[in-house]
């Protein structure tokens, strides 16, 4: 570093946990010290969220199932359509596959409520821009942005949280939940995720965002009778 260079002063917007704008010169010569720490995440949940009792069934579920399986035909459609869409967000091809492997197989796990699979590239966006060492103000890490306290009570590691199939896994097992306790409303259902009850302005980012991952949502999609269906996000 050289002599006299200070590191720039955090935005208060860097506090409230969204993503600092660091346009100072001299950046590129700082990055491999920021690179030491922690990226927040854009829009994490808040400290109480995730935190039935409820839950814990839910998760413990989820981590005790078999590994996921996909469709050969309907994921290598859903590779083809969502690959180009995700290169510039995550480098790195086999990182980019593994999530696209495991948001597919969890959104249409058979037996289960299923979940759009746009929609969990989408909550994945505004939660953690896809990185998956991200971090909240709350503590919530990776992906998904699972509360730190779920590997203490499933007898799991806290740095598993980081990897992208236990993260994904645990991420759609809670939002599932909160499907099946909001029957099926996706705004609610969102808003219990993200710990903001009764407001709309996380529901919105995410349907917004979604609209940019969608166009495959119905591969997976088995006959009614097997799997519950959404209802519309609009209510």
């Amino acid at each position: 570093m050289p002599k006299n260079s200070r590191l720039p002063t955090p935005s208060p917007s860097c506090a409230g946990g969204s993503q600092a704008n660091y346009g100072h010169r001299g950046m590129k010569r700082l990055l491999p010290l920021l690179m030491l720490l922690p990226l927040a995440a854009q829009a994490g949940p808040s400290a109480e969220a995730q935190r039935e009792p409820e839950l814990k069934s839910a998760v413990q579920h989820a981590i005790d199932q078999a590994e996921c399986f996909e469709d050969r035909y309907d994921s290598a459609v859903w590779y083809k359509m969502m690959e180009p869409r995700l290169r510039k967000r995550v480098p790195d091809r086999d990182e980019r596959m593994d999530i696209l492997k495991q948001v597919f197989c969890e959104a249409n796990r058979p037996g289960e409520v299923r979940i759009p699979p746009g929609l969990v590239m989408a909550i994945i966006d505004i939660e953690s821009s896809f990185n998956r060492y991200a971090v909240s103000t709350a503590g919530a890490v990776g992906l998904m942005q699972v509360m730190p306290f779920w590997p203490e009570q499933l007898g799991m590691r806290r740095h598993q949280l980081i990897r992208s199939p236990e993260n994904i896994r645990m991420g759609c097992a809670i939002f599932r939940a909160y499907m099946k306790r909001e029957n099926n409303n996706i705004a609610r259902a969102l808003a219990r995720y993200n710990g903001s009850v009764g407001k709309r302005w996380y529901s919105d980012k995410v349907i917004d965002q979604w609209m940019r991952w969608n166009g495959a949502d119905d591969l997976g999609r088995e006959d009614p009778q097997r799997h519950a269906e959404v209802k519309s996000a609009g209510k």
